[in-house]
């Protein structure tokens, strides 16, 4: 065996417990290995994330597509030392190449908030490239899975949907919101907070993915911990505006990157591995859903060889969190409402 798969896991080990879990797996077991497409890969999430997927024994192909830029992030990536392939498309007139044969389509695409904007604030541009994007995989890479980390994920998951119905390929297993950067905050905050190894700290996030949508589940956290109330709200409070504190952070030079690369990847592997036949494989993710009074929900969803096998519910829900999920109500529904509102307006110019 030549020396590279133990470099890099030496190199992943250094970057999160959970890489090197997806890299020895993948090794272990033989998995077929699948091809993934980045759409977006220029941007400041897609380059990132883009060289965490390089990384992985879990991808042959990996295709990269933005408006501009992809070049140079393709000819930079494909010298790493591992044996995933990079292609790199330019423009619309190549994205349908961009998109053929693809197993996992990840849609980082779209502009970044400011400081200022809500995730709102994106709506009108980010729908519309999501919507385009989306329309393209309809025809080149129906039976992929196609997981949309472009903001506000509460409405273009939506306008995703209806994409792919107005296309006649919807499939609800294989349309999903990355909610994952939640999880990731989640377990990080209440590690500081009680003095935990983060990597070990497991903590479902329901809802949506914007503001007081996201709804952290702390009663349901592994390894099990006590909250007073005035942790229970601080808690809750900085996993909502955790994007804002980046964004304020950053101070207009950009939004939430690298930690929002390391979620895109974590969730891509275990969309990758479920694909490949491992078992019991669990992430948090926004899409169609029956669990609640939502018609779109986040949940822990369990992956299989299809997509998504089932949803995880909500579970056992304390009274705090019985009424965040009631003060999201008015929000979550409005996002959702103003998907469909787009899809609709924009199918009917298509026509």
């Amino acid at each position: 065996m030549n020396k590279s798969p133990i470099l890099l896991g030496s190199l992943i080990s250094k970057i999160s417990p959970n890489f090197i879990r997806y890299a020895s797996s993948a090794r272990a077991s033989g998995s077929s290995q699948r091809k993934v497409a980045v759409l977006g890969a220029g941007g400041g999430i897609g380059q990132p994330l883009s060289l965490l997927l390089k990384l992985s024994p879990l991808i042959s192909d990996l295709s990269l597509y933005d408006i501009q830029h992809t070049k140079g992030v393709g000819a930079d990536l494909s010298h790493i030392e591992t044996r995933t392939k990079v292609r790199a498309y330019v423009g619309k007139n190549e994205l349908s190449d961009a998109l053929k044969g693809m197993d996992l389509v990840v849609i980082p695409a779209g502009v970044p908030r400011k400081p200022g904007m809500t995730r709102d604030d994106l709506f009108n541009t980010n729908a519309t490239i999501v919507a385009d994007l989306v329309s393209a995989c309809a025809k080149n890479c129906p039976r992929a899975i196609i997981a949309i980390i472009a903001n506000p994920v509460n409405s273009t998951v939506v306008i995703a949907s209806e994409i792919m119905k107005a296309h006649n390929v919807y499939d609800e297993k294989k349309v999903i919101g990355v909610t994952t950067l939640d999880v990731v905050r989640a377990a990080t905050f209440i590690a500081e907070a009680k003095g935990l190894d983060p990597a070990k700290v497991n903590i479902p996030v329901i809802g949506g993915h914007s503001g007081n949508t996201i709804i952290p589940l702390l009663s349901q956290t592994s390894p099990p911990v006590s909250f007073s109330q005035q942790e229970l709200e601080s808690l809750t409070t900085r996993i909502q505006n955790a994007g804002t504190e980046v964004v304020e952070a950053k101070a207009g030079a950009g939004s939430a990157t690298l930690s929002m690369a390391h979620a895109g990847a974590r969730f891509s592997f275990a969309v990758l591995e479920a694909l490949s036949g491992k078992e019991g494989v669990v992430e948090c993710g926004y899409i169609a859903s029956r669990e609640t009074e939502f018609s779109y929900f986040a949940t822990p969803l369990l992956f299989g060889r299809n997509g998504v096998e089932r949803s995880m519910g909500v579970g056992k829900l304390s009274d705090f969190e019985k009424k965040l999920i009631e003060k999201a109500k008015k929000e979550l529904n409005g996002n959702i409402e103003s998907g469909l509102t787009f899809a609709k307006q924009y199918l009917a110019k298509s026509k």
